[in-house]
């Protein structure tokens, strides 16, 4: 049974999130309904992380197993057929090496956070980037972001609903820039907890719009505690941009 590794995007705003749920419209429903079109097989796949409601993928990795050795090409467009309706899209499809998992194989996970800091709100982005009208430093949010990179425990920065066994975990960029009307919010680690990105996004706002310093974003880390993190960036403006696995070049 061959297992093929697909490369996903997808626009978030149609979809309660990646994850499959009964009567909810999902990214994994979406796909799975596409393999069952075109192979006749009703399958669960595997994705390399779980999005939320509302968040984009440009580089989503997921993984299925198909009963036929199909070529990859004519799986990639077999399910993109099947999925023109939809607001997902199959960039790369390969056969996946022996004992590869698009979850337990990644080693890094790419995040990107886009923020409009413009007056006027956005007409082609609507729902695809965080509109503030407040000047945002952008360079102040680099400076402070350098105090979450490296192994901490991110509990101020965790969502209460988050599954993981531990909230200790290691960050390994995260970089604040400005992209013209845009300030860009980089993070990279090899996983995330529940909403960690949009709970360091919202902070870092907070030191961007000079409500908060470097110096409360530090003691808010140190503090350990969910009460204690800024508001928590909404979902639109937030993209998985990547993943990586040991052999990629």
């Amino acid at each position: 049974m061959p297992r093929y590794r697909l490369l996903i995007e997808y626009d978030g705003r149609p979809y309660n999130g990646f994850q499959a749920q009964a009567a909810q419209p999902s990214v994994q429903g979406a796909i799975e309904a596409a393999v069952k079109a075109f192979s006749g097989q009703a399958i669960r796949i595997a994705a390399a992380g779980r999005t939320d409601t509302g968040v984009h993928a440009t580089g989503q990795v997921v993984q299925l197993d198909l009963e036929r050795d199909w070529p990859a090409q004519t799986v990639m467009n077999a399910l993109n057929a099947h999925l023109t309706r939809e607001a997902v899209s199959v960039l790369d499809c390969v056969v996946a090496p022996e004992g590869w998992h698009a979850r337990f194989s990644a080693n890094e996970r790419r995040y990107l956070y886009r923020i409009l800091n413009r007056r006027g709100p956005p007409a082609l982005d609507k729902g695809k980037v965080w509109h503030m009208k407040k000047p945002l430093d952008a360079e102040a949010m680099h400076a402070a972001a350098q105090a979450l990179v490296g192994l901490h425990d991110f509990t101020t920065f965790r969502d209460m609903a988050c599954q993981s066994k531990s909230p200790v975990k290691t960050l390994d960029v995260a970089r604040v820039l400005r992209v013209g009307d845009e300030v860009h919010l980089v993070f990279e680690a090899r996983s995330f907890l529940h909403r960690q990105v949009r709970s360091m996004t919202g902070t870092l706002v907070e030191v961007g719009v000079g409500r908060w310093t470097a110096q409360d974003l530090r003691d808010a880390l140190e503090a350990k505690d969910r009460t204690a993190c800024g508001p928590v960036a909404p979902s639109d403006g937030l993209y998985l941009t990547g993943v990586g696995y040991e052999g990629d070049t």
